[in-house]
């Protein structure tokens, strides 16, 4: 098992209290077969993940003010889910500073997907209990703020944009894909939106709905619309 002191430097947080980290990275394997009473992580990933779920809906609730409840939760499950967590528990290795069984060290526990995203939330909970929420939130920022900060609130541009010409009901509105460029794996798109065939808005992205929003973006800014 690779060193505490070289993990704290792989999460970027240094624990005052070492206990805390040691029981986040026992699993219950090893505490099972220890004759000391030795504490395994499960108490602490039951209160990880409700921390995880107080940060990332904050986030959610301040950075999406334009999503309803139902679309929030949607977007809350995807970042807080056992395969997200396994992600983020990968990015630190987390596997490898665990303490198992001999049992689960031998059938592959350091990388199984739920173990890992089980430790991951203890981690979370160790990390609260020895500095904090504000550390806790700066901890779990570094695999959700991507996400978070893309704030999407543009989603709702085409049906704000629809909401808009539908007060008119003999207009016609349409996106019309314009430009196309790039090899596969990295292809960029253009996309007109007209209103009665004539070009309103043009917007450019890494996919087509991404490019429709930006377009109509682009005429609800045109419209002075856009706040």
């Amino acid at each position: 098992m690779q060193s505490l002191k070289e993990f704290e430097k792989k999460i970027g947080y240094t624990f005052k209290n070492k206990a805390l980290l040691s029981t986040a990275l026992t699993h219950s394997s090893y505490a099972n077969e220890h004759k000391m009473p030795i504490e395994s992580n499960e108490r602490l990933e039951f209160l990880g993940d409700s921390i995880l779920g107080v940060i990332v809906s904050e986030d959610l609730f301040h950075n999406y003010k334009q999503k309803h409840e139902g679309e929030l939760t949607k977007l809350r499950a995807t970042l807080v889910c056992e395969s997200s967590l396994h992600k983020y528990a990968t990015k630190i290795d987390i596997g490898e500073y665990m303490m198992f069984g001999k049992g689960e060290k031998n059938t592959g526990g350091k990388r199984r997907p739920s173990i890992l995203a089980d430790a991951f939330e203890a981690l979370i909970a160790a990390i609260y209990l020895d500095g904090g929420m504000e550390n806790a939130r700066k901890f779990v920022h570094k695999f959700t703020k991507e996400v978070v900060d893309a704030k999407p609130s543009f989603s709702d541009y085409k049906t704000r944009l629809q909401e808009i010409v539908q007060q008119n009901p003999e207009e016609r509105l349409e996106y019309v894909l314009s430009d196309e460029s790039g090899p596969d794996h990295d292809k960029s798109f253009t996309v007109e939106v007209r209103l009665n065939n004539n070009v309103i808005g043009k917007g450019t992205g890494k996919s087509k709905k991404l490019a429709e929003q930006r377009a109509a973006l682009e005429a609800l800014k045109l419209m002075g619309m856009d706040k």
